[in-house]
């Protein structure tokens, strides 16, 4: 298993550097605009179950992770790259909101897909005091990296 933090708008993983795509923690700078980030709302915390090579479809790899939302966390708006998206609420509400579709609200065995380059532009836990947690599948171009925040403005 390897564990992942999102932190000012990248997926950190120490030594899954390459799984994800992005430098390890401990060479990451944090900036004062992603410390800002991080102080107005806790952030989710993902953590990769599986992540394998299609052998049957070269080129692409199968990643399955949870994604923990701490009571009144918010996802930054991004996108997945080319990547297909499933998500699975495992536990809690969190609301969902894609672009050019109307903000959608999931609840624990609900589900939805992100279709290759969708951009994500809501994901919040309901809640104020209970997390919520999703199941989520990515297939991607293998090396590609799984998360991309959007620019801050």
């Amino acid at each position: 298993m390897i564990n992942v933090r999102i932190a000012g708008g990248v997926l950190i993983a120490g030594t899954a550097a390459a799984v994800v795509g992005c430098a390890p923690a401990t060479e990451r700078p944090v900036t004062q605009a992603s410390a800002v980030v991080a102080s107005e709302h806790p952030s989710e915390t993902l953590k990769t179950l599986i992540n394998q090579a299609l052998p049957n479809i070269p080129g692409k790899t199968f990643t399955s992770a949870t994604v923990t939302f701490p009571p009144g966390a918010r996802a930054a708006p991004h996108r997945h790259g080319n990547a297909f998206v499933y998500a699975y609420v495992l536990q809690g509400t969190v609301r969902s909101r894609l672009e050019g579709e109307p903000m959608r609200t999931y609840r624990q065995g609900e589900n939805w897909i992100e279709r290759p380059g969708a951009h994500h532009v809501a994901t919040e836990n309901v809640s104020n005091t209970e997390p919520a947690k999703l199941l989520v599948v990515f297939i991607s171009n293998t090396g590609e990296q799984l998360k991309i925040n959007d620019p801050h403005q």
